[in-house]
């Protein structure tokens, strides 16, 4: 007899209500678990198959298992952060091709470490650290626009309305995860502006590929139990044997087997998740490095604490967030208020993954979807520069210390070992050990990677 039941969720209309009303009338953590098998269902119809983040092995060798991005948005000012140009400080308020002015940086710049790398005043902290960094500093992409630049950037196109699956989520495809009892892929904090979800989204492939949302508290939607630990398990315990006996029905879906393993997954993940997140386990001395305190100012620092915790777990991929770099005005003044939030707890990341061992198979990369001008916008500001902008990379993988490519000497366009985003893409998954033309995936006809039709690996930052 073909299939013709229903997936036994937290949301289905049951054949065995009875049943369950006798084990409990609350389903607690199934409010997640029906989010998590919507997402084994869309795999299903998909034709996914069980273990599907199993951990895989990698195309070749590396060193790097895991990623820690840490995203500034809106367009950090790189001529005020770690691009030293003095041609640009001495020609300050002359007139530049095109009729903008030159606006020199206010802050002051030094050379930090062996490498003698400039940084400026504002991250006193990471440079101590420059040794370790690999600047990228040819980058480029295709659009002056936030939207666009930050899906291009976590996704690989610039139109939302061809929506890709995000760089995290082609990873955790291509790798699978370390950790069974924990989402492969977590954002933290993320912005609801320039794509929202799109960014962390999975797209066309399977859904059990996207990120899993937490905030900078530490909390994630519908995860805390709201029925007794041993109730649930009875309550689940009967849901799975009825959804076994579903996938044992000739003609049952694949789907099922994906809905059993994703109830599993979030009765785990209630014992493994507040614990990973719970920063106040940590000792004192480590929350005083990151600087972690109450409220907005200390948001950053709480997540990039958290982002050692889940690296260090074997997440493959965390994302951290901090907006508010988009100063088209009030440049100066924002540029502190940033850093200052920012400075402290990236160094201290830095510091302590090196600390533990973990920054030696952790690759950590910091960066904009663009940069900023040379030139003044109004009397305090800078507009988007989308032609030459850095990035820096440190951890697994890459040379420590080390610069690739530049732009010319106001800053403005990238004129040495040039990196288009889908460059970038490509070099991050071979840093992993993936092969961007292999790490592809059918729909609609054809196949699809993260770089689409380009993208070249920087074979000289690898170490």
């Amino acid at each position: 007899m073909p299939y013709s039941g229903k997936l036994a969720t937290a949301g289905a209309r049951l054949s065995r209500r009875q049943a369950l009303q006798t084990a409990g009338s609350g389903f607690g953590f199934l409010a997640l678990s029906a989010m998590l098998c919507e997402t084994a269902s869309a795999a299903g119809k998909r034709g996914t198959v069980p273990g599907l983040l199993a951990p895989k092995s990698p195309h070749s060798r590396a060193k790097a298992k895991r990623i820690i991005f840490v995203f500034m948005e809106g367009a950090l000012s790189q001529m005020d952060t770690f691009e030293y140009k003095p041609r640009l400080q001495a020609d300050d308020g002359k007139i530049a091709p095109g009729g903008a002015t030159l606006t020199a940086s206010k802050f002051r710049f030094a050379r930090h470490g062996q490498t003698g790398a400039w940084v400026s005043e504002l991250f006193p902290n990471v440079a101590r650290h420059v040794d370790k960094l690999c600047f990228i500093r040819g980058l480029h992409t295709d659009t002056p626009a936030h939207p666009q630049a930050v899906i291009q950037l976590h996704t690989g196109t610039v139109l939302a309305s061809l929506t890709r699956p995000s760089m995290g989520a082609w990873l955790l495809y291509g790798l699978g995860t370390e950790n069974q009892d924990l989402p492969g892929y977590i954002t933290i904090n993320p912005s609801p502006n320039f794509g929202g979800a799109i960014n962390y989204g999975s797209a066309f492939l399977p859904a059990h590929f996207q990120g899993t949302r937490v905030s900078d508290a530490g909390s994630m939607q519908n995860l805390r139990p709201q029925t007794a630990r041993a109730l649930q398990r009875r309550q689940l315990d009967l849901i799975q044997s009825m959804n076994r006996d579903l996938a044992a029905a000739p003609g049952a879906p694949d789907e099922v087997e994906g809905v059993i393993q994703s109830l599993e997954l979030a009765f785990r993940m209630q014992d493994k998740v507040p614990e990973l997140l719970d920063i106040s386990r940590e000792p004192q001395s480590v929350l005083d490095d990151y600087g972690v305190r109450p409220g907005p100012d200390g948001s950053f620092a709480r997540q990039c604490l958290m982002a050692r915790r889940l690296s260090e777990a074997g997440v493959r991929f965390v994302e951290i967030t901090q907006s508010g770099w988009d100063h088209h005005s009030n440049l100066h003044k924002g540029l502190i208020k940033q850093s200052t939030m920012v400075d402290q707890p990236a160094a201290a990341l830095l510091a302590d993954l090196e600390q533990r061992g973990l920054l030696e198979e952790t690759l950590v990369l910091f960066g904009s979807e663009f940069g900023r001008m040379p030139t003044a916008q109004g009397p305090d500001g800078r507009d988007h520069n989308i032609t030459g902008y850095p990035m820096w990379l440190a951890g697994a993988g890459v040379k420590q210390g080390f610069s690739y490519g530049g732009t010319d000497e106001y800053g403005l366009h990238a004129v040495e070992g040039r990196m288009h985003t889908t460059d970038l893409h490509a070099t991050l998954l071979a840093l992993l050990g993936l092969d961007h033309e292999s790490l592809t995936y059918r729909y609609a006809g054809r196949d699809f990677r993260l770089t689409d039709v380009a993208g070249e690996v920087a074979t000289a930052i690898l170490a």
